[in-house]
């Protein structure tokens, strides 16, 4: 199992993330970051298979 850690101030919300995820368990929070913006969180962490496509695909290197 991964584990999937998102820079809640980092994210800004583009939701490329979610779209990237082959096993999509990402998804957009409903708390509000520093910035303004709501952020990514992992819904079902056991599931992630370790491809690194969200890390990949994030502007803000929020995701490591």
């Amino acid at each position: 199992m991964s584990n999937i850690v998102i820079d809640r101030d980092l994210c800004k919300g583009c939701e490329l993330c979610v779209n990237a995820c082959p096993q999509k368990i990402l998804g957009m929070g409903r708390e509000i970051n520093a910035k303004g913006y709501f952020f990514a969180g992992v819904a079902e962490p056991k599931r992630c298979i370790g491809c690194r496509l969200c890390c990949i695909t994030c502007p803000d290197m929020a995701i490591e």
